[in-house]
């Protein structure tokens, strides 16, 4: 499929090298990044499993203890499409679950991409990040490991997310700052804990670590159900935000702020025109288009990669999906279907699929 060109192993600190690398034609270079003219994704969202050790009250994929899906990829199924990935090219993958250190066999996968020069993001809580895995880490030369803190004390922490370990978050981001990895802390905001995201910020200034993330909270999964509860106003969102970048331009910039400026429907609509040039892979290998979406494309157990790339392109341009986007604003109840698996194209329209189909999941 690729030349030799193609083939070459490239880091995103290369830059543009990166966007150009699977353009399907040169001509192309120079007009944007527009999904549809890549012969290949650039990266791979892959979720490894379902299961996390806390019960966190705004996930999006409803993780937790008891939540794995009962069709995830074996361990030498996940290794074998770890070798594809490495065939196809794809520059960079992004771990997350559930929690991915979770996995027994995620160190193979790890070990096995980072061997053959592919980028990888780790996406985890910290509660299995002692000072072994941290050498591993290290070693392994992670480029980015976001570890996720929501809130600048325990008690809070621990509210939002009962079962995890504010102090072994804390104790993770503290190794990898210590093997010269340091970490991103991201902070999810609700009701809860709002009024501590600024202590939050200065918490992960103090710690070292290289980036604070947030961005509003994403109407999916546990929030999705219990959204009048645990959201934060507008308001109370955008106060947060104003305060903390002006802590941040009146500071040094050792430490970035991140701040994702969509909404979740607001993230669909745009994407509906401009794709991202990734794929979504759930725990038990289905390819979907976005983790606010239901559809599912491809199954990545009997298709090849260069057939779930089209698939994944076609899906975008299809009026069932395009409908389904269209009805979320002034429906958002849809979005409680984001962690289910539809075919695209099943029988039945999507609305009348969306009546009867209810929350029980497609797997």
């Amino acid at each position: 499929m690729a030349d030799a060109h193609d083939r070459r192993r490239v880091r995103t600190s290369d830059g543009a090298a990166v966007h150009s690398l699977h353009i399907a034609s040169k001509e192309f270079l120079h007009e944007g990044r527009s999904a549809h003219k890549y012969r290949a994704p650039l990266f791979i969202a892959w979720q490894l499993t379902n299961r996390c050790q806390a019960h966190c009250i705004a996930c999006c994929e409803e993780s937790g203890p008891d939540k794995a899906w009962r069709d995830e990829l074996t361990a030498d199924e996940a290794i074998e499409l770890a070798q594809r990935v490495i065939d196809f090219c794809v520059p960079y993958v992004a771990f997350g679950g559930g929690e991915p250190l979770g996995v027994s066999h995620c160190w193979r996968l790890f070990e096995l991409l980072s061997a053959a020069g592919v980028v990888i993001k780790l996406e985890t809580d910290g509660q299995r990040i002692d000072d072994a895995n941290a050498d591993r880490l290290a070693q392994l030369a992670v480029q980015c490991v976001q570890i996720s803190i929501d809130g600048a004390t325990a008690a809070t922490h621990e509210l939002v997310r009962p079962s995890s370990s504010h102090a072994m978050a804390v104790a993770a981001i503290k190794r990898l700052v210590k093997r010269g990895q340091p970490p991103q802390l991201v902070f999810v905001p609700t009701r809860f804990n709002i009024h501590e995201m600024n202590a939050a910020y200065e918490l992960a200034l103090d710690l070292g670590c290289s980036a604070f993330v947030t961005g509003p909270l994403m109407r999916l999964g546990r929030a999705a159900h219990d959204w009048d509860r645990i959201s934060c106003s507008d308001d109370e969102w955008q106060r947060a935000v104003d305060q903390l970048r002006e802590r941040a331009n009146s500071i040094s910039a050792r430490m970035a702020l991140s701040t994702y400026p969509w909404d979740i429907v607001t993230e669909m609509e745009r994407r509906i025109e401009n794709p991202q040039a990734m794929l979504l892979v759930v725990p038990n290998g289905k390819v979907k288009l976005l983790n606010a979406l239901p559809f599912s494309p491809a199954d990545l157990r009997r298709d090849s990669l260069e057939h779930a790339w089209q698939a994944y392109l076609d899906a975008w341009r299809s009026t069932e999906v395009r409908e389904f986007v269209a009805g979320c604003r002034a429906d958002p109840s849809r979005l409680r279907h984001a962690n289910e698996t539809w075919p695209i194209g099943a029988t039945g329209q999507p609305l009348q699929r969306l009546q009867t189909m209810r929350v029980t999941p497609i797997r």
